[in-house]
């Protein structure tokens, strides 16, 4: 586990264009890149962070909006363009190739990745890619009440006003009824969603639904056929994601590969971060004996 001032004062920095991006690249080994959700940040790694770059150079970012990174305010955020950061980053830092691993936003960003590979416009070849509890099936997400009103002519007004309090209800509902968020974890997430003022965003960050929308054929698609070996791992007590979205997912095809954490919600890197490790690990084993 990395407390979370430790966790900032590693952070490195990445210049893209006019924005700087925090990010962490630590470990050895084939490069795994992990990619956070909304409306968290890269922090959501911790537990499993320790572990993971026994074996891995392990990169994650803040993506822009998130986190330590820039928050420009009236910014068009896309998903697509968070796909462009990460492929930039990684060519920067020399990485060809890697493994990924995402959640909720961010399985979106590694949906559109995979499209890349697919169609072969892609600059960063996936290895492969597994994805924990996320929206992958538009039409299967059951956003919260919260996230909808943010989506709303009135998510303007709303974002600012959003509150610890109100932040620490939400995320609460979300979690397994036997694995809560920590003190530590709520207290962490909501400094790190405030910090360069945030909540100013919110509103622009949640079009996110409206692009997933738009683009379903396009990232449901490789779900289906994907170009790097794929694993929808879920809590099955997450309201937005979970056990609904693993069955949708499975009944895409018989070679989906799905798996489910009993009890266990939107968060399972957190909530059950050994019983993550101990799948991710045998997902690899299955599909890469030296990497």
């Amino acid at each position: 586990m990395i407390p979370l001032h430790a966790w900032r004062d590693t952070a490195k920095f990445h210049r893209a264009g006019a924005f700087e991006l925090a990010y962490h690249d630590e470990g050895s080994g084939p490069p795994l890149v992990l990619i956070h959700g909304f409306p968290t940040c890269s922090w959501d790694w911790y537990q499993l962070w320790p572990e993971l770059t026994k074996s891995n150079r392990c990169i994650a970012m803040d993506m822009l909006g998130f986190g330590l990174s820039d928050k420009p305010a009236s910014h068009a955020y896309s998903l697509f363009e968070q796909a462009n950061l990460h492929e930039e980053l990684l060519l920067q830092l020399g990485v060809s190739e890697a493994h990924f691993l995402a959640h909720d936003y961010g399985d979106t960003v590694l949906q559109e990745l995979l499209a890349r590979q697919r169609e072969g416009s892609n600059k960063i070849g996936i290895l492969s890619a597994y994805m924990l509890n996320g929206g992958i099936i538009p039409g299967q997400h059951r956003p919260r009440l919260m996230q909808r009103l943010l989506l709303s002519p009135l998510g303007r007004l709303l974002g600012p006003l959003v509150n610890e309090r109100g932040f620490r209800r939400s995320m609460g509902a979300i979690f397994g009824p036997n694995t809560p968020p920590t003190e530590t974890e709520l207290q962490g997430w909501w400094e790190q969603i405030t910090h360069k003022d945030g909540t100013r965003i919110m509103h622009l960050l949640i079009r996110y639904m409206l692009e997933r929308r738009a683009n379903y054929e396009r990232w449901v698609s490789v779900l289906k056929e994907s170009p790097a070996p794929l694993r929808f791992l879920a809590g099955d007590k997450d309201p937005i994601s979970g056990r609904h979205m693993a069955e949708c997912f499975q009944s895409l095809g018989p070679q989906q590969d799905m798996g489910l954490l009993p009890g266990i919600g939107h968060y399972p890197q957190t909530e059950a971060s050994e019983a993550v490790l101990r799948d991710y690990a045998a997902f690899r084993r299955r599909h890469y004996k030296a990497n």
